[in-house]
């Protein structure tokens, strides 16, 4: 399996993904920007205030924010969601769309940056009802980088011991029982996303149920 790991092509598909989401909420009602989202108690909204607080920190003012919340994860996305988000839903939006095309991060993980717009991307396209995958092409790398390590999310710790493979690209890691299914669902189940186990088949899929009972923390 080959996957890139160029920084650019990585960094075009985040902005891809990004400009996408932000088209696919464009016509939300009210109601619908405070649907809870995949991602622990976060309304829609509130995921998206999330992502653009991620794409507007870099790496020295993320040290800072993490040393002011004394390393606590939870009080740090918190501090950055409050300060990204708009007085209205419309103006958490369109502070969305003025990071889109940015570089910023707060480490040269890219993969993990692409890696939490399709994943958050999905935390509100599901509960919406919005059908709208990211291409493989960008998925299979995230699917890479989550399978090698624990970084943002704990996707190697939740598919050891398992074979991942994708019904629809390259993306195949482990060994062990299988898992099989599209390369978003595996991302998903990953990151700690129970409803995507649904689309996953395989004796390994009771395993990551098993691992997967405790849901995934509001940022993860």
């Amino acid at each position: 399996m080959t996957v890139t790991t160029d920084a650019a092509a990585l960094w075009t598909a985040t902005h891809a993904e990004r400009a996408r989401l932000a088209d696919d909420l464009a016509d939300l009602t009210a109601e619908q920007w405070a649907t809870r989202s995949l991602c622990g108690d976060w309304t829609v909204e509130e995921v998206v205030a999330h992502l653009t607080a991620a794409a507007s920190i870099g790496r020295w003012r993320w040290i800072a924010s993490m040393l002011g919340a004394r390393f606590d994860p939870a009080v740090h996305n918190a501090r950055r969601l409050a300060e990204h988000r708009g007085a209205t839903p419309a103006e958490t939006l369109e502070r969305f769309r003025a990071v889109v095309t940015t570089t910023v991060a707060p480490s040269g993980h890219t993969a993990a940056w692409l890696g939490e717009v399709v994943v958050h991307g999905e935390d509100v396209r599901r509960p919406l009802g919005i059908a709208s995958a990211p291409p493989t092409a960008t998925t299979t790398p995230v699917a890479a980088f989550f399978a090698s390590r624990d970084f943002t999310v704990a996707g190697k710790t939740v598919s050891r011991g398992l074979r991942l493979e994708a019904t629809d690209g390259p993306f195949v890691a482990g060994e062990g029982p299988l898992v099989t299914g599209p390369t978003l669902a595996l991302v998903m189940a990953m990151a700690g996303r129970v409803p995507h186990l649904d689309e996953l088949d395989g004796p390994g899929v009771a395993t990551l149920r098993e691992r997967l009972s405790t849901p995934p923390a509001a940022g993860r």
